[in-house]
């Protein structure tokens, strides 16, 4: 997809709630949960021990059939868009809701989100009548959970594909994933200067883009990264391991967010493009914060990226995302400050966040029991809230600070509090999404930033 013109990409990407549409998928997942005890024990579950709310992990619902069907899924803002195994699927462009498929006969299907079939078959100990369809490291496999009274639960896994048709056993293609993946894993992060580290990350990316698409090898690469950021986060690792237990995984992530020093924003954009990316709305948080960020979709594979970097307003207007415009400043904002403390997030620090979808209350409460803080809420809205797990406090590596100082780009104070603190590197956010709402919270956005400056966040610490 071409880059929009300036008033496109400021204008294009307006999101708003969409309550009737979510309370018509509220009230099939609901009935289909009268239906079948162990999809609404499942859902009580999810929700007290691990804060995730079941029609959050909802992939698709299959209900039958009928005019009236066709007439209130179009009411709502559903449209007719066929998929390899389900002719008859309706998907809402205007929100975030599961697929709609119409079938024959009475009962209803839902299948949820998992990150692994065999996990989540191993921890819900199935029987080995559950078969597994679809090959290891395949593009969609589904196993059945339960059923009975009309009503059929499947864990549903998916690689970069929208349609609900296991594909014919291709042990070729599943090695050449294994291989893209474990190189994935395995790329090196450190080098001497970030625009080699793009060159090497570039041709990773074209060599599985190659091989597998570039859907499949986007859920491959952000399946890894997930792992690195979560290595070096602690909420992270308390909440994945709630998540392991239940099967699901990383399941319920909403969007990556990415760091980046201004020199080195626009090869970040095309990797992201490599890996089937489009740009979608851009941000900009005020002069006072001065920074922005563009806000990129991969709609096959079912990603979102959050691309933040020091911006100015004028900046905004044009298409900084391609353009090589920006070039390093005299003075470092709060995300240029970040990456020169900690490293590029696609490279040495990784990710500075991950966003996932919960119900917002029950998180934050079973966090703060298993000690874990979450700061105040940035967005309050009935269809929108967030915040972010207390930071996790990082190390600097000495040869960073002393490199600032000698840019006279920290002072001697905030060094010392640097060497003797670390720096605040990287958070999860809890997120609550009602009415199906796609967009986010600029201004909310714009303050959290604020708040997590490593000067001011080591400042008050100190």
């Amino acid at each position: 997809m071409p880059p929009l013109d300036d008033t496109a990409a400021l204008t294009k990407f307006h999101w708003t709630p969409q309550p009737k549409a979510h309370s018509l998928i509220n009230a099939m997942v609901a009935e289909f949960l009268s239906r079948l005890p162990a999809a609404d024990e499942f859902a009580d579950r999810l929700k007290h021990e691990a804060g995730v709310r079941f029609i959050d992990v909802v992939d698709f619902i299959a209900v039958p059939r009928s005019p009236q069907q066709i007439e209130r899924l179009q009411g709502v803002g559903f449209t007719h868009e066929p998929m390899p195994g389900a002719p008859d699927c309706y998907t809402h462009k205007g929100g975030i809701f599961p697929q709609v498929l119409l079938i024959d006969g009475p009962g209803m299907k839902i299948g949820v989100k998992v990150e692994s079939v065999a996990d989540f078959a191993a921890t819900h100990n199935l029987p080995p009548t559950h078969v597994i369809e679809g090959d290891p490291f395949s593009r969609f496999r589904r196993v059945l959970f339960a059923a009975g009274k009309g009503a059929e639960l499947f864990a549903i896994e998916r690689r970069g594909y929208r349609g609900h048709e296991p594909e014919a056993s291709d042990p070729s293609r599943s090695l050449n994933a294994m291989r893209h993946y474990e190189t994935f894993r395995r790329r090196p992060r450190e080098f001497e200067n970030e625009s080699d580290a793009y060159e090497n990350l570039m041709r990773l990316a074209e060599a599985a883009v190659k091989d597998l698409g570039a859907d499949f090898a986007c859920d491959l690469f952000f399946e890894t990264e997930r792992e690195f950021w979560q290595r070096r986060n602690r909420a992270a690792q308390f909440q994945k391991a709630r998540q392991d237990r239940l099967g699901i995984g990383w399941a319920n992530h909403d969007h990556h967010t990415y760091r980046s020093s201004r020199h080195c924003f626009t090869q970040m954009i095309a990797v992201l493009e490599k890996f089937g990316f489009h740009c979608r709305e851009r941000f900009y948080a005020g002069v006072e914060a001065g920074w922005g960020a563009q806000v990129l979709e991969q709609s096959n594979a079912g990603y979102v990226v959050f691309a933040d970097v020091d911006l100015s307003s004028d900046e905004i207007i044009g298409d900084f995302a391609h353009e090589d415009v920006l070039a390093p400043r005299a003075n470092l904002g709060t995300i240029g400050l970040w990456c020169a403390l900690h490293g590029e997030a696609m490279f040495q620090a990784g990710m500075h966040h991950l966003e996932c979808v919960f119900d917002w209350y029950s998180l934050r409460d079973q966090m703060s029991a298993g000690g874990i803080k979450t700061m105040n809420p940035f967005t309050t809205f009935p269809y929108l809230r967030q915040a972010f797990t207390e930071g996790e406090r990082w190390p600097v590596e000495p040869a960073r600070i002393e490199r600032l100082l000698a840019q006279k780009l920290i002072s001697q104070e905030m060094a010392g509090i640097f060497r003797q603190d670390g720096a605040i590197g990287s958070h999860l956010e809890n997120l609550e999404r009602n009415d199906g709402f796609k967009g986010f919270n600029q201004q909310g956005v714009s303050e959290i930033i604020s708040k997590t400056d490593p000067r001011k966040a080591n400042a008050m610490g100190a």
